[in-house]
């Protein structure tokens, strides 16, 4: 089975980790760290910035394909295509 992410495809059978997150700023600078969607969701106050969300894929071989949204809204239309790919 192969997935597509925005001009990349992944063959699943090499495809390790695959994740949402939203990519938050860590007030050091440009400096930004990822945060899981949840935590975002249930946790995060007014004085978390988030800079902007991120699709993860890590792969078999170690490499890892990250790919940016700067809307929340734009992430959830790429993660509702993702599930359909899924199937």
């Amino acid at each position: 089975m192969q997935i597509q992410i925005k001009d990349k495809c992944f063959d699943m059978k090499e495809v390790a980790r695959l994740y949402p997150a939203a990519m938050v700023k860590t007030g050091e600078g440009d400096e930004v760290t990822q945060i899981s969607l949840e935590w975002i969701d249930t946790l995060a106050n007014d004085e978390v910035e988030i800079a902007r969300y991120a699709i993860f894929v890590h792969l078999t071989d170690n490499s890892v394909s990250s790919f940016f949204y700067e809307t929340r809204d734009a992430l959830d239309i790429a993660l509702e295509d993702l599930a359909i790919q899924l199937g």
